[in-house]
């Protein structure tokens, strides 16, 4: 039974334990859905677990006593003590000191480092340790909670969580090479979080945290978990990371519209050879100063960049099939292995 008198604006429901009448003229209090309340309670489920579970995998990584820079995060990746950071963290330094989220602090070694992906492989001087799982990347999918754990600032276990922003982002390394693919995401990150583990909703890390845009706030970058598993592999297989090279120094430079018409390019730019490496890949192959490559395995070249990307493509074992103009001519060389 319900009743509602319009003189006194007051309602009664049947069938609630509290008769009290009400005025309506006071607004009420919304209440949360309990769909609503069950999707609060499993996001929040699902952070603490990710916390709980990938936190003590988490260090923090500063220089060894009496060395300077700076400090920032790491992740420990095998219970005998492997971690992954960033080159930028290591800065060159052979010695540094790792610090767990409970506050014990442990020599830690430079085991190898690639500054081309602002990646660092690290061990410990330490044994069953926990540690994090490595995800995989390329099933990541914007709009997907990411979670960052790390020691922004020197706050040791810090956590911070938002989405994946966008992907495929390309982001040049110290050295001045393009980092692929990399992760754009919204959870807030500052200095000291660098190196720092980039983590989805099941605890898998998805991404190393490697940098931030002054001035700008909601946007974090991460290098993909499945490119520091290859520097990894990399790293403890043979010490640094072996990339394919063909002995050569270039430049972007402009074809004439002539030279487009007459060749059947389909690209204004292409890469201009300025000099070659003696006993290199290029000068074995008879690639000369002054070439234009234009492609290879008749894909387009426009940049260094694309050089960069294409030769990272193909297995050292897989020769190469490099279109170059020279005097006017179209020429297709074929250059071997070249590390």
């Amino acid at each position: 039974m319900s009743y509602f008198e319009p003189s006194d604006r007051r309602f009664l429901l049947a069938g609630t334990q509290d008769e009290t009448p009400r005025d309506v003229g006071s607004p009420q209090p919304a209440r949360p859905a309990a769909d609503d309340a069950d999707l609060l309670d499993a996001y929040s489920r699902a952070v603490v677990g990710v916390v709980e579970t990938v936190s003590p995998a988490v260090v923090s990584v500063s220089g060894a006593r009496g060395d300077r820079g700076g400090a920032g995060t790491g992740f420990v990746i095998t219970p005998d003590g492997y971690a992954i950071t960033n080159s930028h963290v290591v800065a060159g330094r052979e010695q540094l000191q790792a610090e767990t989220v409970e506050g014990d602090r442990v020599a830690a070694s430079v085991v190898g480092d690639d500054p081309a992906t602002d990646l660092a492989v690290l061990r410990l001087a330490s044994r069953d340790l926990p540690y994090a799982e490595i995800g995989d990347s390329d099933a990541l999918r914007v709009g997907q909670l990411v979670i960052a754990i790390g020691s922004p600032l020197g706050l040791h276990a810090t956590v911070s969580t938002g989405v994946v922003s966008a992907l495929g982002r390309s982001m040049r390394s110290h050295e001045g090479r393009l980092i692929e693919n990399i992760v754009q995401h919204s959870a807030p990150i500052n200095p000291g979080n660098s190196g720092g583990p980039l983590v989805d909703s099941r605890g898998r890390v998805v991404g190393v945290n490697t940098a931030i845009i002054a001035l700008a706030q909601g946007l974090g970058f991460a290098v993909p978990s499945n490119t520091a598993r290859w520097v990894t592999a990399e790293i403890l297989s043979h010490g640094r990371v072996r990339r394919r090279r063909l002995g050569i120094v270039a430049t972007t430079a402009a074809l004439s519209r002539s030279l487009m018409r007459e060749l059947d390019l389909l690209s204004e730019l292409a890469v201009e050879v300025i000099d070659v490496e003696p006993r290199s890949p290029a000068a074995k192959a008879g690639i000369r100063r002054g070439d234009l490559i234009v492609a290879v395995h008749d894909r387009l070249v426009t940049s260094v960049d694309d050089l960069h990307r294409l030769l990272a493509q193909f297995p050292q074992d897989h020769p190469l099939a490099v279109t170059v103009v020279r005097d006017r001519v179209k020429l297709e060389l074929e250059i071997h292995s070249g590390e």
